[in-house]
């Protein structure tokens, strides 16, 4: 058992709180490492001498925060994976691209993660009035959809649409599950469209029921939500990309220039 103190019930803090700050505390400073498992339930309101929905509440908390997660039948974990840092100013470099990367492999793979992808979805669809404004497109105009869901070390962390253009994705394996080596901007370039730049908007939210039981998110957790917007060098938009993010998976990094 953990060398814990006890909480005070004269405090105006909750003592469901208490026990979750000392947990944390034990997780920040290392005596609790990744992948090493919390004490159970019934241990830990023994120890408190609180009840077993008290102590529920406080690791709750925690996974709200993304320090530990559950694991059926074997307990509560500190998580064992550090965040993906997904770096702005070289997840779209053409090496990548060329290397056969696409952006999320680069990045899941520098920070130490093994990426996949699954629940991939592909066909063309009716611009929505958003869409088309990003695309610069007519409302309604044929566009290519492609939905998928992106795993770190085998958990959901980011969910992700991107709309295309028809005219830009006919003929391409844009219209294919598998888009090859270096994803959906490699077969862009291939095409003749040579890419210039990307815009993001970064915001933040609580997710949608559908968004937390695709990423298999507890109650409370926020997420990210990035819009990315590719355009060529005619400035053209040549992609829109819909993504959420599970917050507490991510470290966002961007460089800029002091100018």
């Amino acid at each position: 058992m953990l060398n814990l103190g006890q909480v005070d019930r004269a405090s105006d803090r909750a003592v469901y709180r208490q026990v979750a700050d000392m947990l944390r505390e034990k997780i920040q400073r290392g005596e609790l490492e990744p992948g090493d498992r919390l004490p159970s339930e019934s241990e830990l309101a023994e120890h408190f001498n609180l009840t077993r929905m008290t102590i529920r509440h406080a690791i709750q908390d925690l996974k709200n925060e993304g320090l530990v997660i559950s694991e059926h039948g074997r307990g509560v974990f500190v998580r064992a994976a550090p965040p993906v840092r997904r770096l702005a100013a070289d997840r779209f470099a053409r090496r990548h691209r060329q290397a056969g990367k696409a952006a999320f492999l680069a990045e899941a793979e520098q920070s130490g993660h093994m990426a996949d992808v699954d629940r991939i979805e592909v066909g063309y669809m009716p611009a929505t009035a958003d869409v088309a404004h990003r695309l610069k497109v007519s409302e309604g105009a044929r566009v290519v959809r492609r939905s998928r869901r992106y795993l770190a070390n085998g958990r959901p962390v980011e969910q992700a649409t991107s709309y295309v253009p028809a005219d830009v994705a006919a003929g391409t394996a844009i219209e294919q599950l598998n888009t090859g080596p270096g994803g959906i901007y490699a077969r862009m370039e291939e095409a003749g469209h040579t890419l210039s730049h990307f815009v993001e908007e970064v915001s933040a939210r609580m997710p949608s029921p559908e968004e937390r039981r695709s990423l298999d998110m507890s109650p409370g957790v926020p997420v990210i939500t990035l819009v990315r917007t590719a355009y060529d060098t005619a400035e053209r938009p040549l992609e829109v990309c819909d993504t959420v993010k599970v917050a507490h998976a991510y470290v966002l990094e961007y460089r800029v220039p002091a100018q």
